[in-house]
Parts: C-alpha cells; structure tokens; sequence
C-alpha cells in the first residue's frame, strides 16, 4: 500500500444482526487512495452484506464505519453518493434506458436543486462513458447488451458519481472469462489512475492478480489482512475452504492450484 495513500474508509469492528441472527461479528478493514483491497470468503461468509454496510445500504449494529474520519451514519444522499460509489452485483436493466440515460442518471448527485445538468455534469458524463470503455454503445438499451457490457455501464454509471472510492459487489460473477479479464482490467487501471476500489469476490485467483491487499473473512469476522501471497497461504485455504489448495506465481501470473479430487477415495477411477 502507498505510505502516502489517504485513508477514505475505515472499518472497526463491524457486526451486523438480522433477524437476530449474527451475519457479520468483527470486520475491520481500510481503504486508501490509489489502493485495490479485495474482500474474499467461503459462500454466507458476509462479504456482501459487509459491502452495503459500507455504502450505508445497511445498518451496523456494532462497531464503526467511517469515510473521511467521518461516521457514515452523519453522511446523507447526495454528499454519501459523492463520497462512494456502489457497484451491484446484479445490475438493474429496466425496459426503454439506454446507456446514457443510465450513465446520467448516475451523475445526478452532482445535479443542483431545481436545475437539470450543467456543461460539467455533461463532460463529466461523457468522461466516464469513455473511462468505461462503453461511450460507442451510448445511444444503446440496456436490454440489448452482453453481461460484460453491462457491467462496464454500471462502472460508468459509478464514474459518473466522481466519488473516490467504488465499491464493486462481485462484478464478475455471472460473466465468462472474456469479460472477467476486461472488468478486472479496468477497475485495475481506474486504482492505477488513483481511485480506490473495494471488490467483493469469490474468485481467490483473481483477487491475487488484482489486489493489493486481501481481507479474508470467514464465518462473519475478518481473519487475515495483507498482500495476497502473505494472506492466502495453503494453510488458510485448507483451514476456511477446506480444500487442497496453493496460489502461485509465473512469470508475473497468477494461478490456483487446487487438489480437486482425493484419488484415494476412488472418484474418478
């Protein structure tokens, strides 16, 4: 992580009750400029449910989660939408909206009251449609793109917001592995060009190719923080996956070896 980096959020032990029932009992986490940390975690482990308490889409019920130094709870509508940008992991497609329409509609914080868009907000627009790779497919509905598409308008839908930080919901679950390397690729380059981006994934070699720092939690608490080859040794994979499994690195790539079948018990023979 920059030494220099400023520090946007910063999560003290976050515990979350729903319906009486523990999700999230101890997570602690920091975000700085210009840094990628990377939220990985057995399925139920509360890794989305952590994302929308750092929006503010959720409510804490212990612990402290602040953006600036400031608690998020005194952070309201516009100015929270200008302090953070939430990217879900399913996107929104209504009937009828193009992609600037979406794109527009994300720069609506920045709207002063009783006005529409200003010469700004509009650069502003056009500005993120191009950062997301999707300013050719401006004047296209949202129901006629591609799951990697729609990801990319949902990037810029976030740009458009021109918060420092984006808070990516596994965006690249439901995409093949094309779109996976393009969305990762560009949320990479936006952190290189200074932004700070929180991303929820499941996928562990992913998040050590684009990661600089990995939270690892497990059973709602996190358990581990740092760089990815300090972090997603073999032992903590076996202790919270349990599988057989090993990152390692080639040539400056990534990859997981897992030990897919215990040939012992017979399977596959």
């Amino acid at each position: 992580m920059r030494t220099s980096a400023e520090v946007l959020l910063e999560a003290t032990g976050v515990g979350v009750e729903i319906g009486g029932r523990p999700i999230l009992d101890g997570v602690d986490l920091t975000l700085s400029t210009g840094e990628l940390v990377a939220v990985v975690g057995p399925n139920g482990a509360g890794k989305s449910t952590f994302a929308r308490v750092a929006c503010g889409l959720q409510r804490a019920t212990s612990g402290r989660v602040e953006w600036g130094g400031r608690p998020i709870g005194g952070i309201r509508g516009r100015e929270l939408a200008r302090t953070r940008a939430f990217i879900p992991q399913l996107p929104q497609v209504p009937a009828g909206v193009t992609v600037g329409d979406a794109v527009s509609i994300g720069r609506s914080a920045h709207f002063g009251p009783f006005r529409g868009s200003s010469g700004t907000d509009r650069e502003a627009i056009t500005e993120a449609l191009g950062r997301a790779r999707v300013d050719r497919l401006a004047d296209r509905l949202l129901t006629t793109l591609s799951g990697g598409e729609l990801q990319r308008v949902q990037i810029a839908v976030a740009l458009a917001q021109d918060a420092p930080a984006l808070v990516a919901d596994e965006p690249t679950a439901q995409l093949d592995l094309g779109a996976t390397a393009e969305v990762s690729r560009l949320l990479r380059g936006l952190v290189e060009g200074g932004l700070a981006v929180l991303l929820i994934v499941h996928d562990l070699a992913l998040a050590a190719a684009v990661a600089d720092r990995v939270v690892v939690i497990s059973s709602g608490r996190s358990i581990a923080t740092g760089s990815p080859f300090e972090v997603l040794t073999q032992q903590l994979i076996s202790e919270v996956w349990g599988v057989e499994a090993e990152l390692v690195s080639r040539d400056g790539r990534s990859a997981l070896h897992v030990g897919w079948l215990d040939r012992r018990s017979g399977l596959g023979t």
